[in-house]
């Protein structure tokens, strides 16, 4: 490994923002984080700090700068340290809590508005509330500010860091920050909940499906809520609301998907390089043939405000090194981690009538060229030629259940489907012979294939959790 690189990576992203500045921090931080001691490796200590990093955002914990760490890096996140944990617990001694807005120079109704809802999610599980104050004193003060604005965290401009907040206590204990140079337009109802979340006094979660994940999520402000381990520690610092058990029926609380669910399926799987990325609601598996670990993390972490949540399929082309996202009757293009001009566009541009509303899986066949898609009991053959000309042939009929297909090297095949009953499984594709015989228990299965005729395929069965090394 390159130690430089390690240090230029831990500069960049370990944010040195603590719950409460004081003089000569700094170089006490230093000394913390760098592991700087007179007998300490110091080269191994910093790699070990980007393996706990990588591991937190579920990367593989290569202790290298690699492309997705510096696509973690650059992704707009909490001033909080990201990986920082607090050695006891700090919450406010009460629970009717006062907010004051200062030093906005851009005021919009619409700005109350989004803080109302923010203070909303938290006081909808836990027994807080929260009262706006104009000029009287209060226990948070949020405002908008510059770069260096005295309490020894910098913001950083445009991007990066977008807020930062400080744990319950009096002076500046329990205020929130924003930077004034972004543009607030878009998300502010997401950084807030995340923020006002630290002024309650709960540090940052590993789970990439919580709101206190230090890495914000965009979700639409009608999506975003509050996880099931964000209700968890907000009510273990504040206890439970009264109206908790009646939101609870309406709408639980979202989990993390488990990997080692028995029940587990997923919506759909692609490779990716070197990688195979399993994708399930919000989030992703990412298998890594190195390494034994598999990590879970948001879709968005890699393709933030490009790609949706739950998708029907995606495959690689490797050849045009575009990857192909599916979900109801639209689809994505992204090369190199950037969305295509024009997209996302209607599946019927592919050449699909129109009684076909959406994608059930795709597999690109590398060697062939073609892609072979599933939609209900029908498959698929479609051709890309130049100049954008496109060929869609219905080849068979297959079952309806099958969800999704990676492809995992030049001979083998997953399927994973819906259901555990399946009838009548076709040939896939006749002009190859590919043959396929099926038995009929489990949620996850995979297929070797052989494109000589004379050769015929199989399938065996395996569980969902058992590809992520559960």
């Amino acid at each position: 490994f390159s130690p430089l690189r390690c240090l230029f990576l831990l500069l960049m992203f370990s944010s040195l923002a603590r719950p409460f500045p004081k003089k000569g921090r700094m170089q006490h931080n230093k000394s913390v984080i760098f592991h700087l001691s007179h007998n300490a490796d110091w080269t191994t200590g910093l790699c070990d700090k980007v393996q706990t990093m990588q591991r937190f955002f579920g990367l593989p914990p290569t202790g290298e700068l690699t492309k997705d760490t510096l696509a973690v890096m650059k992704r707009p996140r909490c001033g909080l340290s990201d990986v920082e944990r607090f050695g006891e617990t700090i919450r406010w001694k009460k629970t009717t809590l006062s907010y004051r807005l200062e030093m906005i120079r851009h005021w919009h109704p619409d700005i109350n508005r989004t803080f109302r809802a923010a203070w909303k999610l938290w006081s909808s599980v836990a027994p807080l509330k929260f009262r706006k104050r104009n000029r009287r004193e209060a226990d948070i003060v949020i405002s908008f500010h510059n770069g260096d604005h005295k309490d020894g965290s910098p913001f950083d401009g445009q991007g990066g860091i977008l807020a930062h907040a400080f744990l319950p206590g009096s002076g500046i204990g329990g205020d929130v920050h924003f930077d004034a140079d972004e543009d607030w337009s878009f998300n502010l109802f997401a950084v807030a909940a995340h923020e006002f979340g630290h002024a309650l006094g709960l540090p940052h979660s590993s789970d990439p499906g919580a709101i206190m994940y230090p890495a914000y999520s965009f979700a639409p402000n009608y999506e975003l809520q509050l996880s099931f381990r964000d209700v968890k520690d907000v009510q273990h610092l504040y206890g439970i609301s009264p109206n908790f058990p009646s939101l609870v029926l309406k709408k639980p609380p979202p989990r993390t998907p488990d990997k080692c669910d028995p029940d587990l399926s997923f919506d759909a799987a692609t490779e990716l390089q070197q990688e195979v990325l399993f994708f399930k609601d919000r989030f992703m598996w990412r298998k890594h043939p190195q390494f034994e670990e598999t990590g879970i993390t948001l879709i968005s972490s890699l393709w933030p405000d490009t790609v949706p949540s739950h998708l029907d399929a995606v495959y690689e082309n490797v050849g045009r090194n575009v990857l192909t996202f599916f979900k109801g009757h639209q689809y994505w293009e992204l090369r190199q981690l950037k969305m295509e001009e024009g997209f996302p566009r209607n599946i019927s541009d592919l050449g699909f009538p129109s009684r076909i509303q959406s994608v059930d899986a795709a597999l690109h066949f590398r060697n062939d060229r073609y892609t072979v898609f599933f939609t209900g009991h029908e498959c698929w053959r479609y051709l890309r030629f130049q100049q954008n000309k496109h060929n869609m042939a219905c080849l068979c009929i297959t079952i309806k259940i099958v969800i999704n297909i990676k492809r995992i090297n030049n001979l083998q095949i997953q399927f994973t489907i819906k259901t555990q009953n399946i009838k009548n499984l076709n040939k896939i594709n006749r002009s190859v012979s590919e043959r396929l015989s099926v038995k009929t228990r489990a949620t996850c299965l995979h297929a070797v294939q052989h494109s000589d005729s004379s050769e015929k395929g199989y399938i065996i069965y395996d569980k969902g959790s058992s590809w992520l090394w559960c």
